[in-house]
Formats: C-alpha cells, sequence, structure tokens
C-alpha cells in the first residue's frame, strides 16, 4: 500500500532548511569602522578644500592667514599620526605653494584617503584582507606614535589617543579575525 505522499502526485517532499547562524553584533568593530571612515572622509575633505584653494589666486592675506600663530596651533594640536611636524611643515609652506604643488598635494590627500576608506568599507562587509590591512595599518604607526610621545616637551593627548586606539584596533581585530572576517577555504563537514 502508498502513503498519501507517494500516492499524490506533484508533491514534493519538504526539505529541511538550515538557516545560517546571524553574525553576532561587535560594537568594538562598528567603532572601528567609523573610525576608519571619519579619518577617510577627513582626509577627503581636506584633499577637496586643497584642490579648491590652489584654483584661487594665493593673495598675501591667504599666505598670512596661513602663517598666523592660530593656524600653525591648530595644525599642531590636530595630529591625526605623528607626522604633525608634516602638518606644521605644510602650514608654513603653504603660502608658498604654487597652484600645481596644490593639486600634487590634493591628489596625495586623496591617496592618503584611500587607505583607511577601503579598510572601512571591507570591514563593514566583514573582508579578511581589510582586517589584516587595517591591522598592518595601524600597527605600522604604534611605534612612530611611541617615539613622538617620548619625545622631551612634545607630548600630546592628540597623539596618546590615537595610540591607544590603534593599540586597541590591532589587538582587538587581530584577536577576533577568526569570528569577524569570512574565511573562504572552510573545512566543510564530513570532509573537504
Amino acid at each position: 500500500m502508498m502513503s498519501a505522499e507517494q500516492k499524490a502526485p506533484g508533491k514534493v517532499r519538504a526539505a529541511v532548511v538550515v538557516e545560517p547562524p546571524l553574525k553576532k553584533r561587535a560594537p568594538t568593530l562598528y567603532f572601528i569602522i567609523v573610525f576608519k571612515l571619519i579619518k577617510g572622509l577627513l582626509c577627503v575633505a581636506l584633499a577637496v578644500v586643497i584642490y579648491h584653494e590652489s584654483n584661487r589666486i594665493l593673495s598675501d592675506d591667504w599666505r598670512k592667514f596661513l602663517q598666523s600663530p592660530f593656524v600653525t596651533t591648530v595644525f599642531g594640536e590636530l595630529r591625526i599620526h605623528p607626522e604633525s611636524k608634516f602638518w606644521i611643515d605644510l602650514a608654513k609652506t603653504i603660502g608658498r605653494l604654487t597652484e600645481s604643488n596644490m593639486h600634487r598635494a590634493a591628489w596625495g590627500a586623496v591617496v592618503l584617503s584611500l587607505f583607511p576608506l577601503v579598510e572601512g568599507v571591507g570591514l563593514m562587509f566583514r573582508v579578511s584582507w581589510a582586517g589584516w590591512l587595517a591591522i598592518s595599518e595601524s600597527a605600522f604607526f604604534i611605534p612612530i606614535e611611541f617615539y613622538e610621545l617620548v619625545k622631551p616637551n612634545t607630548f600630546s593627548w592628540s597623539i596618546l589617543t590615537v595610540t591607544v586606539i590603534n593599540i586597541i584596533i590591532v589587538w582587538y581585530l587581530f584577536d577576533n579575525r577568526q569570528v569577524l572576517f569570512r574565511h573562504h577555504h572552510r573545512l566543510h563537514p564530513g570532509g573537504g
């Protein structure tokens, strides 16, 4: 005797659907993503400002403004990375820049913005290469930041803050890399 399932033509047995496990929320990863995206967007904004200003005639008033103690102090205090000497020197030399040099500086800022933007977007999609890129970029700056912190009479709270953030980024991403990122070479149950 045939069962009811076998008698009814066109009926297909319902397959058991296994849903993939939901990714756990990772608030620290979200903070890192936001940090990287903000850093990248700030570099893009800097590039836009430099490019926009390069199209204007650099007047004596503009040069005086850029060389003023206020601007020099702001560049000195807003150190994102220990290249602060670069920013201070930039404030001093912008007044001497030509339009073509400012275009090059704008393109340099765009290239500089690509690293944190690519890292941030890659981390959003949880791809492992973006995690490794963020780990290596953050780890690269830690010794430089320590060097800037231990130099006599140059302590800066902003450098200390960025150093601590970079240490947290390196530690967190390295320690949680197996959980946070997709891996294309996983072993499937039952072999392979």
